[in-house]
């Protein structure tokens, strides 16, 4: 028998339910508190049926007959007063049916309950069950209203992607450090990744303070320091860093290199020295290859040495944070995320460094729904995003602007966490590239409070709202208010 504390109350005949899409209960007695989002079960034919709140409606007769209530007013009289209010007022539930657990199984229901069927809250075990939830995972949070652990497995977060999408302020970089903590948390023989960060606005530097309890298993690069390796650059990745470059500028580029380097150690200096002495080249093409060779060489990122060197940093259970927060260049951000994500993806796909997953913030800005001139690393985000499964290279994208990211790269991360947008266009984005997220769930989206969340795709069966648990990290200077900074600024000047 089930605990009658946890009964809700009754399935009713309302309109045309209860059907397979949805049902009604009656909640007239008041027994426990519903909210919009939570759970609920309760027995068919089938199985144990398992449904989600989507609506809460609170109804009393006395307050319905309108002309009644209008002369009551204006005779200046309290309607509590002279009718028993409080004892005709009931709570109408509307329940959309997600999934019918029986015998140990998880199926579609195919049949609607009874009227007059028993409601009750939704038994943690099963619900997990029909959630997709794992028993041991990373911990992310709870359900929200129902004290239910979410804990996803790695796979399914990680595996086929993941987008956090939310508008400024929502919580993303906080979802997200809440992640990278539960990933650092892994002990060897759990399974561990690499991690390398793209921290735009220097909001995950916490993780490598002196005092964090992530220190020993961290290193944060000065974005500003890191050179690229000339030599293992391919000559179409100057076409990327150059899009403006011509297919005969790079024909003739890629004869030069492979006649006169051929893999050895090279400056850009003796590069843009060996154009201007060899005179079997066209004189427009010359000029206009040392023209670009010296744009790339403004950025100071082209060099003999590669800093730092990749192959042996990225190692498992470890995180590095490539500070970008000093670097104003849109262009250079761009230039050193391409380079960096190829040096990546190549070494992973010749099984020379771990598994990986790459966060990059403010996705948008290096891969959004724009032609290629205006986005150089876009590219390769794309071939990342539809090949990196096969290779073990995972993405997680940040950013608050979902419309304006390639509609490729979000179409192949197979989990979102999506926290408050209100941006019409951005949920429309979002709707279109989930079919699990209806008119109902877009709704919620809008009202979401921070640290609520949505998360949906291959991580869980069914969309679902959750609250994100408490960072193990401190807060960080962006996450004070205003008022706490002019403060702190006040006191130190």
């Amino acid at each position: 028998m089930r605990n009658m504390a946890k009964q809700i109350g009754i399935v009713i005949t309302f309109e045309d339910t209860p059907n397979v899409n949805r049902f009604f209960v009656l909640d007239q007695q008041r027994l426990t508190s519903v909210r919009l989002s939570q759970f609920v079960e309760t027995s068919t034919e089938e199985g144990i049926l398992i449904g989600t709140v989507v609506n809460v409606i609170k109804t009393n007769r006395y307050f319905s007959q309108l002309d009644t209530l209008s002369d009551i007013s204006q005779q200046g009289i309290e309607i509590n007063t002279i009718f028993p209010t409080n004892l005709w007022e009931y709570t109408l539930l509307e329940i959309k049916p997600i999934a019918v657990y029986t015998n140990n199984s998880v199926v579609s229901p195919g049949a609607p309950p009874s009227p007059g069927a028993k409601v009750f809250l939704a038994d943690p075990k099963i619900l997990k069950a029909v959630l997709g939830l794992a028993d041991d995972g990373l911990f992310l949070g709870h359900l929200k209203f129902q004290n239910v652990e979410v804990r996803v497995d790695i796979d399914k977060l990680l595996r086929k992607h993941l987008a956090i999408l939310a508008m400024s302020g929502a919580g993303k970089s906080y979802t997200a450090s809440v992640i990278i903590e539960e990933l650092l948390s892994r002990k060897k023989g759990q399974g561990r990744i690499a991690i390398i960060l793209f921290d735009v606005h220097g909001e995950y530097l916490s993780f490598g303070a002196t005092d964090s309890p992530y220190y020993d298993n961290v290193t944060i690069i000065d974005a500003s320091s890191i050179q690229f390796d000339l030599s293992k650059i391919p000559v179409s990745m100057y076409r990327q860093f150059l899009p403006e470059m011509s297919i005969i500028q790079l024909r003739e580029l890629k004869k030069i290199i492979s006649h006169y380097f051929n893999r050895s150690k090279f400056s850009i200096d003796s590069l843009i020295e060996t154009i201007l002495t060899d005179q079997t080249i066209n004189v427009k093409t010359r000029d206009a290859l040392v023209s670009w060779l010296y744009e790339l060489k403004s950025y100071n990122l082209f060099e003999k040495e590669e800093y730092p060197n990749l192959e042996h940093l990225v190692r498992l259970g470890k995180l590095i944070i490539i500070n970008l927060s000093n670097i104003i260049s849109l262009r250079k951000k761009q230039m050193l995320v391409l380079y960096v994500t190829s040096r990546l993806f190549s070494l992973r796909r010749k099984g020379q460094i771990p598994p990986f997953l790459i966060v990059l913030e403010e996705a948008h800005q290096f891969c959004p729904e724009a032609k290629q001139v205006d986005a150089i690393s876009k590219r390769i985000l794309e071939t990342i995003a539809r090949e990196g499964r096969k290779f073990y290279a995972s993405l997680c994208l940040i950013s608050q602007r979902p419309i304006r990211l390639s509609t490729t790269v979000l179409s192949q991360c197979s989990s979102q966490i999506i926290l408050r947008i209100t941006n019409p266009y951005d949920l429309k984005h979002i709707a279109s590239s989930n079919e699990a997220i209806d008119a109902d769930t877009l709704n919620t989206i809008t009202r979401l409070m921070p640290g609520d969340a949505l998360i949906t795709g291959e991580i869980t069966t069914y969309p679902v709202f959750i609250k994100i648990r408490k960072r193990v990290l401190p807060e960080t200077k962006f996450e004070k208010s205003i008022c706490d900074e002019s403060k702190r600024f006040e006191e130190i000047n």
